[in-house]
């Protein structure tokens, strides 16, 4: 494999995207209705709701302002919009975001009210949709891109087919000097010890430990007589996987057979150079997706075994599926199918070549299935209550 080429979008910081979308992004969950508003007048402005409060403190707010401003300065957003009820946090998120100088536009709903705030921003939305649709995509390359790995409804068949075809992927990416991310923390509680080993430096290792043996100190604080309903889920447990360790051992497989990752990240913080990185996330799908997307991921790798069909607003996420059932009960959700790798009848390298050769194409411009679908999950991830 070389670092192949792709046409995609070149932003004002350097950064390369391959979606142009035009986001309006509301700052609390009481402006949810403004952002809906100016969308439905203007075709081609995507809302973006959410279901976060007010009232956040410490590390949750922190947290909620490294979300937002990082969803807006995704490469794959061309411009934003952002309305929210107060003018301080409403222009924190739009400094933020104008700092990649990316044009963004705020309005804050107290002392205008809802009808006249539509008006404002959806005119100013037109504008940036006329401009987006001028920008023309240019030649990229490879390692360029930023590209967020994570599996989900995970089974037997995950471990043994679609996960390896990605650490294929995986390694080949690091390889060139691209940028990876791998999170999960909660799932790969079991083979934490062989990620560690994975790590670039015994520091890092070290590093990576905490923030695992964290995670773990606050489940088992909080857990009742055992996690059978959420590791492994009722899916996992279906698709045969009957232990947390079982499921790790085949999610670690996402990492390839050579790559080792460079750093820890905090949920949503974007990497600070190029390499694997392992990020702390939920294992939630739609939490996790959104902390990638807001780290400046700009395309998902998705293995799955019973079927997730999760998708995200401004990241194109490619499902990769080697449970034969799943493939033909749930097609429309697969991008990739790797069963035959359990057939004898194709190699993880084979899988891995056509995988790359499917990422360019989604690079180029072909939607994936949950775009197509219109799978735009955005979930912020809240870390305790508010005050």
């Amino acid at each position: 494999m070389k670092d192949l080429e792709f046409k995609g979008y070149r932003r004002e910081n350097g950064r390369v995207g391959i979606r142009n979308h035009v986001i309006v992004l509301p700052v609390d969950d009481i402006s949810n209705a403004a952002c809906e508003g100016v969308s439905r007048i203007i075709q081609g402005a995507q809302a973006l709701p959410h279901a976060y409060g007010r009232l956040q403190f410490g590390e949750d707010l922190e947290l909620f302002f490294r979300t937002l401003i990082g969803t807006g300065a995704n490469p794959n957003v061309a411009a934003v919009v952002v309305i929210g009820i107060e003018p301080d946090w409403t222009e924190r998120v739009v400094d933020g975001i104008a700092r990649t100088g990316k044009p963004v536009a705020g309005f804050s709903i107290e002392r205008h009210g809802d009808l006249k705030i539509i008006s404002e921003a959806a005119r100013k939305t037109k504008e940036f949709v006329q401009w987006a649709s001028t920008l023309c995509r240019e030649t990229c390359s490879w390692s360029e891109v930023y590209v967020s790995v994570k599996c989900g409804e995970s089974d037997t068949t995950t471990g043994l087919a679609s996960c390896p075809t990605v650490g294929t992927v995986v390694d080949h990416f690091t390889d060139i000097g691209s940028t990876v991310s791998f999170g999960e923390t909660s799932e790969l509680t079991g083979g934490e010890h062989i990620v560690k080993k994975r790590a670039a430096t015994p520091e890092i290792g070290e590093q990576f430990m905490k923030v695992w043996q964290a995670y773990n100190d606050f489940i088992v604080r909080h857990k009742t007589n055992d996690l059978s309903e959420s590791q492994p889920t009722k899916g996992n447990i279906r698709g045969g996987l009957t232990t947390i360790e079982e499921k790790a051992l085949g999610n670690i497989q996402k990492l390839g057979k050579r790559s080792k990752f460079v750093g820890v990240l905090e949920p949503a913080q974007a990497p600070p150079k190029n390499g694997l990185w392992f990020m702390d996330t939920s294992s939630a799908a739609a939490e996790a997706l959104t902390l990638w997307a807001a780290s400046g991921a700009v395309i998902h790798l998705f293995p799955t075994g019973q079927g997730n069909i999760i998708g995200n607003p401004i990241l194109p996420v490619i499902k990769v599926s080697g449970n034969p059932i799943t493939c033909a009960t749930m097609s429309e959700h697969i991008d990739f199918d790797v069963s035959k790798i359990l057939t004898g009848e194709m190699t993880i390298e084979e899988a891995g070549s056509s995988l790359l050769s499917l990422m360019t194409s989604t690079c180029n411009g072909r939607l994936t299935a949950a775009e197509v679908l219109g799978h735009r999950e955005f979930v912020m991830t809240k870390l305790y209550r508010s005050a």
